[in-house]
């Protein structure tokens, strides 16, 4: 029983942790996580391989349009690192070898 209750356990932290290891981004020694503004992520991670612009969307509450912009990173260690913005702001983090 104790075996299968630290099975089980670990099995959450690992889900857990693949989790918030997706939501930030290691540059040198600088950390981007989600949220941070396009500007901050320049200053920390310098400019990227390929940035593009991938459309607008309109904002809930002011209507206003709001650009959609993806940079990428890398190789790093055989991974490219795709940064997702809207309207400035970082929303989304992926990578792929």
């Amino acid at each position: 029983m104790k075996y299968l209750i630290g099975m089980v356990w670990c099995a959450a932290l690992t889900i857990l942790s693949s989790g918030a290891m997706a939501s930030t981004f290691r540059c040198d020694s600088q950390l981007v996580s989600m949220g941070d503004r396009a500007f901050d992520v320049l200053r920390k991670c310098g400019e990227p391989v390929t940035r593009e612009a991938l459309g607008f969307t309109v904002s809930d509450y002011n209507h206003r349009e709001l650009p959609i912009e993806e940079w990428i990173y890398g190789p790093k260690g055989g991974m490219y690192y795709y940064l997702r913005f809207i309207g400035g702001e970082l929303v989304k983090i992926s990578s792929s070898r």
